[in-house]
């Protein structure tokens, strides 16, 4: 990793060469250098072995559970009470090992440090956010709250978190809150109080084919239907409920000269609350052919809940704000439209999202961290597991 010294207008940063800012950009160049797309266990593995060895020389217990995630136990018991104090019980963090980065890209976008950011792929999300943690739970120095901290370090967020779903409920019931290191929202740098449910449909539609030419009425168009039914599903939209529907593949035909037999598309769906998930997914089920050859066929739903902004998050995020303050700097929180683990949580108890490295380009090319504030969102990340 190259380095440049970094440098903020308002002259806050760190020195680069201070050991704080080392060691977090040695864990991250540790991290993002290997990569670790969804789709390969034993690469997404890798790096929850690094993970699981920093915990293990911190003297934390570890266990591989169901699934493929790795939970890591910081003066906590494997089994933490379940007893009326909520005190008693843990304090649940949510990581992620994988990234929507294929193979090669370090080829492409190497790790790098210009001027105050640091670049790579997995950076921002959330690779910076696993660094950081790791330096707050060193910070504390064996100093844990009471109940301890559990860690889950999950395979598979990127893609809907199907094989973890299940171990970090259990997880989140009994924990008395949950902190999710995503990153905070790019530009103003706020934290998650919220986040839309999300959700995902495919429409498969089998016509009739038939030559084009010589016998067009004898077919019944897929795609042609496919056309009626994107533009019923597309306005299921709702901007004053916050529900957006987007269909962003389609496929379908063959031979231009044949009446298409086969479509099919897919459809995202971002709904603000459990009830438009609900109305969302009974519509789609109940959409039915204008062109009755034309058969229909609906799959999916809703994979991820809403994290609905409640008094419990916001007064979590009101002991985060305070805990800024004392550390010199503001704190804003904000409701935003992706998901993450913590779309799991929240309806369990109170989850506060966002504690992660800030900066900016998930899932782009200029995806990275910003230098002049990370430390500053570390300490915060410290100060939130040694006093909530």
């Amino acid at each position: 990793m190259t380095h440049s010294r970094p440098a903020s207008p308002s002259g806050s940063l760190p020195d680069p060469q201070s050991e704080p800012l080392l060691s977090l950009l040695r864990d991250l160049k540790q991290l993002v250098e290997l990569e670790s797309p969804s789709s390969d266990a034993l690469a997404v593995c890798a790096v929850q072995d690094v993970v699981e060895g920093w915990a293990r020389a911190m003297h934390a217990s570890t266990h591989s559970l169901p699934g493929g995630t790795r939970q890591l136990l910081f003066g906590a018991a494997a089994e933490p009470s379940t007893g009326p104090s909520a005190s008693e019980r843990p304090i649940l963090v949510l990581a992620h090992a994988d990234t929507v980065w294929p193979h090669g890209t370090l080829a492409e976008m190497p790790l790098r440090v210009e001027n105050d950011r640091v670049y790579g792929p997995g950076s921002y999300d959330m690779k910076g956010g696993i660094a950081g943690l790791f330096a707050a739970l060193r910070a504390l120095d064996g100093q844990y709250p009471a109940g301890g901290i559990e860690v889950l370090l999950t395979p598979d967020e990127e893609i809907g978190s199907t094989q973890s779903r299940p171990v970090i409920e259990a997880a989140a019931r009994r924990a008395r809150a949950v902190l999710v290191v995503e990153p905070p929202v790019a530009d103003s740098h706020a934290l998650k109080s919220g986040r839309k449910g999300v959700g995902h449909f495919v429409v498969g539609l089998s016509g009739v084919a038939a030559h084009a030419g010589n016998k067009p009425h004898e077919g019944a168009s897929a795609i042609t239907e496919a056309a009626h039914q994107l533009l019923a599903v597309q306005a299921l939209a709702d901007a004053a409920a916050g529900t957006t529907v987007s269909v962003g593949f389609i496929s379908g035909g063959g031979a231009v000269n044949v009446i298409p037999a086969q479509a099919r598309f897919e459809v995202d769906v971002r709904v603000a609350s459990l009830a438009e998930g609900e109305r969302i997914d009974t519509a789609m089920q109940s959409l039915r052919p204008h062109d009755r050859r034309v058969s229909l066929n609906v799959t999916g739903g809703l994979n991820r809940p809403p994290f609905e902004r409640g008094p419990e998050t916001l007064a979590l995020f009101g002991q985060a704000r305070k805990l800024a303050a004392d550390l010199g700097f503001d704190l804003s929180e904000e409701v935003v439209g992706g998901g993450s683990d913590g779309n799991f949580t929240a309806a369990l108890v109170p989850t506060l999202d966002g504690l992660g490295a800030p900066g900016d380009g998930a899932h782009a090319a200029h995806e990275h961290i910003r230098l002049d504030r990370w430390p500053d969102h570390v300490r915060l990340l410290t100060a939130l597991l040694r006093e909530i």
